[in-house]
């Protein structure tokens, strides 16, 4: 397998001190008497694979660079280049690069590398630190003079292409010892990651999905992201699932409705009391009792909320705020202590964080503006986005901080006397992790909470003095639960350990350590004239036997689109897009595709592994000039991606009678299936190890297993009568014992086969 992964490691192919140190080259440097100025890079072609490729197995950024006269400036031939490009980007210290040590990109810096290589680790360095950490990275020469292939792990495809575009720029100007304003770049960058990249709510159950092997497939510019295929998918959006009730959500809008539902269970919640006019508001609050809250009935993120009124004027103030976040409006029993998110996955507490009050202290000198950016905003922990915990505290315009300062006489350009304690916020800030401190009272309390309302994943709102003790002996209640709660507070907290909160939800949507996938089978290679159209016909052999064994698959081949047996598209599907439109059907519990080189160069692969990968033969480079492979041995790397992406559990069927072919079977993870239309000395070796094989022989396919007994299968079929279909048919019967259908559903397949296929419009 080829070696990947995010280990800030490259592939770069030239030896840089053994390419300088050659005769003719040392010589042309010395006749060159031009000087080092506006020197230029140029991308020729910037390609997202989107799918497994000829780098790696995850979506890649390949970039053709023309470094022109660079070629023969090598880094250590600019002066102060070095230093230059330390001094701009620092972290690059960190880039293992072919050294596998801390500083070995440096290393090759200061020896000798080429541009290329050098815009390869800048891509990286700026993704990184802009919020999209990778570490996959690979260039390569082609045969080109000064034209190389530059790869980088791209998560998204627009941070990615700005990336390179940047870092192209960025070391053009330290080649040329012109200003280049990296701070900015990076911003700009910043911005493109909070605007196309997954949230970090959704990224967090992502990762955790793909750590469990589950495939992702993001089916939105926003947080819509299906795990899994097919049949086997689910789907989440942000921390809400397809198994989110509306029902549910409503409910849970609706705060006078959720306190009722909860009431009639028994769970704690505030007395409250749904009002129209700030008289009625007041007049509530007398029944209620004073200290009393006052909030929208559907708002959420703590809008329009303010807390421990007391007198009849702050009530009514207090309407009007409320109204504007919400339908209606809300007065209820002020609960004293701390507020907690308990975030509820299955009906079970899965993490816990707690709020806390900030306050300043006065020092005569300083208006309360002052000391809270000095004593609160000037916490490194505090800022305006998600890679801050805490944030920042802004008293100009938020009322309730307002309306707390004018109880304590004051306002914010007042200044407090020395040492007097001025409450800033109360219960701000729910970020401080507190999971191991939750009662089991209240964890049952809570969980309960969330079944009542019909939610799957919850965020449940509880106040408490402490949340180590039960809430009936401390007056604690529920005052809210919240749909598609932030998981940000769990992740990233102010204080405490992050919670695994993505394992919990991956393995609330996929118990039983299943992985969502369904059996994929890919096909793939190249050769004579008609060797595509052989690839469609294994595809279609291959789904009409599946079919036939009760599978309701996709296929997307050269002849079209399939759902079962319809056709719903009849052009050319051997493209990333149609694979997608495959995997994304709820009805469909397999999948078999077709690919080409030139699929994969221009795309990867529509799927990130298969149960089953086929590669039929391997072709000469001829063809393939326009992807500057000029080498036989090009071809075979392309088509090893096939076998490089089965499953520890599937197999690959290859071809015996392709020598190339053959050499993949040490590639593969899994099992090696080879086939042939007779027997050679490949497969007589093959079966000696015990391994399988499947020849043809006349009219009979023979289903072979080491030294066991072969099983005979009659073929009826005039598919044989062409003897360029007869690999074909082999190859098709060797994917179908290779899933487990039976020997006599394969005969009685291949004799009812048919290419025709009702077509209709999806």
């Amino acid at each position: 397998m080829r070696v990947i992964g995010e280990a800030l490691m490259d592939g770069f192919s030239k030896t840089p001190q053994a390419a300088i140190q050659q005769e003719n080259f040392e010589k042309a440097l010395k006749l060159r008497t031009r000087t080092m100025t506006n020197k230029n890079i140029k991308l020729l072609r910037v390609t997202h694979l989107r799918g497994p490729n000829i780098w790696t197995y995850r979506p890649t950024l390949e970039a053709w660079v023309d470094i022109g006269e660079l070629e023969d400036f090598p880094s250590n031939k600019i002066d102060g280049f070095y230093e230059r490009l330390d001094a701009a980007l620092p972290g690059l210290i960190e880039h293992r690069c072919g050294v596998y040590e801390r500083g070995g990109f440096m290393q090759r810096v200061r020896e000798g590398t080429w541009s290329a290589h050098i815009l390869e680790h800048v891509v990286i360095e700026l993704q990184n630190l802009a919020g999209m950490q990778t570490g996959f990275g690979q260039t390569r020469e082609t045969p080109a003079r000064g034209v190389y292939k530059m790869a980088v792990r791209a998560r998204d495809e627009t941070v990615g292409r700005a990336a390179i575009d940047a870092g192209k720029n960025l070391l053009v100007a330290l080649i040329n010892d012109q200003a280049f304003d990296v701070k900015a770049a990076i911003a700009e960058l910043k911005d493109l990651v909070e605007s196309y990249c997954l949230g970090p709510s959704t990224a967090c159950i992502v990762n955790a999905a793909t750590t469990r092997r589950i495939p992702a497939m993001r089916l939105n510019d926003g947080n819509l992201v299906q795990l899994g295929h097919g049949k086997k998918q689910r789907r989440i959006w942000t921390a809400e699932t397809d198994q989110t009730s509306a029902i549910a959500e409503s409910v849970s809008s609706d705060k006078d409705l959720t306190k009722s539902l909860l009431v009639a269970c028994g769970v704690p919640v505030p007395e409250g009391q749904v009002v129209d006019t700030p008289e009625a508001a007041w007049e509530a609050a007398q029944d209620i009792g004073l200290p009393v809250v006052v909030k929208p009935t559907d708002g959420n993120h703590g809008r329009g909320i303010s807390i421990e009124l007391t007198t009849q004027a702050e009530v009514e103030a207090a309407f009007p705020f409320a109204q504007r976040h919400g339908s209606e409006v809300m007065v209820e029993k002020f609960i004293a202590g701390n507020e907690h998110r308990l975030l509820v996955v299955a009906g079970k507490v899965v993490a816990a964080s707690r709020g806390e009050s900030a306050w300043v202290v006065g020092n005569g000198v300083n208006t309360v503006y002052d000391l809270v950016e000095d004593q609160i905003n000037a916490d490194p922990r505090r800022g305006s986005g998600e890679d801050f915990p805490l944030a920042e505290v802004g008293i100009v315009n938020s009322p309730s901080i307002r309306q707390d300062l004018a109880r304590q006489g004051l306002e914010p350009d007042s200044i407090p006397e020395n040492g007097r304690r001025v409450l800033i916020q109360r219960n701000g800030n729910v970020a401080f992790e507190c999971s191991e401190f939750v009662h089991p009272e209240v964890a049952a309390v809570v969980g309960l909470a969330a079944r009542i309302v019909g939610l799957d994943i919850a965020g449940i709102d509880v106040v408490a003095q402490d949340i180590s003790r039960p809430l009936a002996e401390q007056g604690g209640a529920v005052v809210e639960v919240n749909a598609g709660p932030g998981l940000l507070m769990h992740l990233k907290p102010a204080s405490g350990t992050p919670q695994p909160v993505g394992e919990a939800i991956v393995a609330h949507l996929f118990p039983d350590a299943s992985n969502g996938r369904i059996p994929i089978v890919g096909i793939s290679g190249t050769g004579g004239s008609n060797a595509n159209d052989n690839n469609a016909h294994i595809a279609r052999l291959v789904h009409w036997l599946m079919d036939f064994a009760g599978y309701h698959a996709g296929l997307a081949c050269a002849d079209g689109l399939f759902l079962g047996r319809r056709r719903v598209d009849a052009r050319n599907s051997v493209n990333f897009d149609a694979g997608q439109r495959v995997l994304i059907n709820r009805s469909v519990d397999a999948a078999v595709f077709e690919t080409t080189v030139e699929s994969i160069l221009r795309e990867g692969l529509p799927y990130d592994k298969c149960q089953v990968g086929v590669v039929t033969d391997v072709g000469e480079a001829d063809d393939f000039s326009e992807f500057y492979m000029n080498h036989d041995d090009h071809v075979y790397k392309v088509l090893r991606t096939q076998v490089d992406v089965v499953l520890a559990t599937g197999i690959a069927v290859l071809n015996a009678a392709d020598a190339q072919v053959v050499e993949m079977a040490e590639l593969c993870d899994g099992e090696v299936i080879f086939y042939g239309v007779r027997s050679n000395e490949v497969i007589a070796a093959h079966l000696q190890s015990g391994a399988r094989a499947v020849v043809l022989q006349a009219q009979q396919a023979a289903l072979c297993k080491g030294d066991e007994p072969a099983r005979l299968v009659n073929i009826a079929t005039p598919l044989l009568a062409d003897e360029g279909r007869k690999s074909s048919v082999a190859a098709a019967i060797a994917v179908a014992w290779g899933l487990g259908i039976s020997a006599e559903l394969i005969a009685a397949g291949l004799e009812n086969f048919t290419t025709d296929a009702p077509t209709f419009n999806a």
